[in-house]
């Protein structure tokens, strides 16, 4: 259970769309970003091994075979832990960001959990989107089963993309266009490089550049036709991420990394801020999540969760304060 000085809830909240025109993702994400000033993404990716003890014997059932019963104590535990986590800390962020191989490793009782935890944050804090990181992309009815899945079956607000098929492969996702679309542009793994930093020219151009960058670009350009685009890039690089702003402008940007991965908060704010001063959903998860093993997991993991989001705040307020000089001068 989470104590009251940890339950920061929306009890009394209408769902989102109840007497007005349903919001859409960006809407709400918007709303996040100026109403509750914000741009922490609190990422929900449990690993049943790092979870307190103190939740993993929730839920055991009468089954008859032992594997059922482990199933079933890993979806209460997956369960348990999230919402305690959401509890804690859902003022504090922008967006949830549940990564979708953390439930399927426990097979269907973990696909249960993931649709329980996401049905708990609509029904608890409808105005908190959740993103689901599944980094889905194929081609013909199998992505377009794939979109129904993250959307429909799941109930997700946002998912992300790899774009490595094209635009047709993503086209089931980008058609929906009250759904947020982040696809991988310049991720935070060691070996990004490999493939995204290929230097190329198009046709009739004499000056090269990296794939990142086109594929910035293209999103940017012609990808976004219902306003409903983003992308990922990790806040380890926070030079290309400085390059990737300037190209594509006020376009959301999924910043995971600056937790756990390292990720320097100041370098990423500065890189990363459109011109609104937002623009970033700056994902941290296990440096949140496991903040303590103890009893106290929740209220350490909204510690955390604060002292993340009001030095981002800090960050973006000096950021406007600059900005202002340089206008005035």
């Amino acid at each position: 259970m989470v104590s009251d000085e940890t339950r920061h809830s929306s009890l009394g909240s209408q769902p989102v769309g109840s007497g007005h025109t349903r919001l859409t993702f960006m809407q709400r994400l918007r709303a996040r970003w100026e109403q509750a000033e914000t741009l922490l993404c609190v990422g929900l990716d449990g690993e049943l091994e790092r979870l307190p003890k103190s939740v993993r014997g929730g839920q055991t059932g009468l089954l008859t075979l032992e594997r059922d019963c482990d199933a079933v104590q890993a979806e209460g535990a997956l369960v348990t832990f999230n919402q305690a986590i959401v509890d804690a800390t859902a003022d504090l962020v922008c967006a949830f960001k549940p990564n979708i191989a953390f439930y399927e490793v426990h097979g269907p009782a973990g696909l249960r959990a993931l649709m329980r935890t996401i049905t708990y944050i609509h029904t608890r804090y409808p105005e908190v989107p959740v993103l689901l990181d599944a980094k889905r992309g194929d081609i013909g009815s199998t992505s377009a089963a794939y979109a129904r899945a993250v959307f429909q079956t799941y109930g997700a607000d946002a998912v992300t993309l790899q774009p490595y098929l094209g635009r047709d492969a993503l086209d089931p996702f980008l058609a929906q266009g009250d759904y947020g679309c982040f696809i991988l542009c310049r991720t935070s793994n060691p070996g990004a490089g490999e493939f995204q930093d290929l230097r190329l020219r198009a046709a009739g151009e004499s000056r090269e550049e990296p794939l990142y960058l086109r594929l910035a670009q293209r999103v940017a350009a012609e990808w976004n036709v219902r306003g409903n685009c983003g992308l990922v890039v990790g806040a380890t690089y926070p030079e290309e991420l400085r390059q990737v702003r300037a190209r594509v402008g006020d376009l959301p940007i999924l910043v995971p990394g600056i937790g756990s991965q390292g990720g320097d908060v100041a370098a990423t704010v500065k890189a990363g801020l459109d011109a609104h001063g937002a623009g970033l959903l700056m994902s941290a998860s296990r440096s949140v999540i496991y903040a303590s093993s103890g009893l106290d997991f929740a209220t350490a993991a909204r510690r955390e969760a604060q002292r993340l989001r009001t030095e981002i705040e800090r960050l973006r307020s000096k950021s406007a304060r600059d900005n202002e000089e340089r206008r005035r001068d």
